[in-house]
Parts: C-alpha cells; structure tokens; sequence
C-alpha cells in the first residue's frame, strides 16, 4: 500500500495571510488536524508513504523520517518521488513513477492538492483524494483514503 503524499496544501494548509511557523528543523509545522488524519491512515493501513511534495528531493529519506517524527507521525516506510529534473508537473511525475514501477496492482491512495491531478487517467485518478489547500487533510478525507486502500485496485475492463 502506498501513499502519494504531498506537504503544502495537504499537510501545510495554505495560509497567505500569514507566514508559515517553522519548527527547529527549518520546515514548516503540520496543521495538528493533518496530523490526525495521515496517523489514521498509517495506523489503519500500514501504508508506505511516498513524498511527491517539491520539497521531496531537499532533505534525505533519514532528514524526511525526522521531520514526521518531530510533527507527531510515526511512520517508518517514506520513500519519495525521482528528483524532477525535467520540470514535469506533477500529473506528470505521478504517472511516471506509476508506470515505471508497474504499479497497477498496488493499492494507491494520492493525497495532493494540485488541480493538474484532475487530469489523470480514470484509472489513476479514481486514487485522487483532494483536500482544499486553504484547510489541508481533514479526518473525512483520511476516511476516504483509508477505503480506497482497503478496496485495492480497481482494474478496468
């Protein structure tokens, strides 16, 4: 099981009128509700969570790993999307990491606030769970991933 996880506007809710508090470690605090909710899916479904955030490639799986753990989310299994050196965006990164590892028959959820997601095929974006950026992962939307995880893969016909 796996879940694409991205930070701003999951983890981050975006808030312009204010600047983002950051921690000792130089990132941002999670909200305490996204907190909840990514250790409701991670307890739930023993998930791997793969970072496609921009942030991704800016600290090593050891630096990601501490990052959680200061934020209150125990998890052991992150891994992380390629270094986008060609510039995609993320429909675009999302698709390649699903093809190249053959990920048909894995079980996805896609946590991400990027609207260039509304473009994947039906078949991927059936793993779409998208939370409002100004309010990020809410318990409801944990719920919804968790049932996507739990149902499998959905193989068309």
């Amino acid at each position: 099981m796996y879940v694409l996880l991205d930070i701003d506007g999951v983890m981050v809710p975006a808030q312009s009128w204010k600047s983002p508090e950051f921690l000792q470690d130089g990132f941002p605090v999670f909200s305490s509700q996204s907190i909840a909710a990514l250790q409701k899916i991670i307890d739930q479904t023993g998930a791997t969570l793969v970072l496609t955030s921009s942030h991704k490639s800016s600290y090593s799986i050891p630096e990601w790993k501490d990052i959680f753990k200061l934020r209150g989310i125990n998890t052991s299994m992150i891994e992380r999307l390629p270094a986008n050196n060609l510039n995609l965006n993320r429909r675009e990164e999302i698709l390649n990491w699903y093809h190249m590892r053959n990920r048909a028959n894995d079980q996805i959820a896609i946590l991400d606030d990027d609207k260039s997601l509304n473009a994947l095929p039906a078949e991927i974006k059936q793993y779409l769970v998208m939370p409002s950026p100004m309010i990020g992962l809410t318990n409801e939307l944990a719920d919804h991933a968790i049932s996507i995880l739990q149902a499998g893969p959905v193989i068309s016909a």
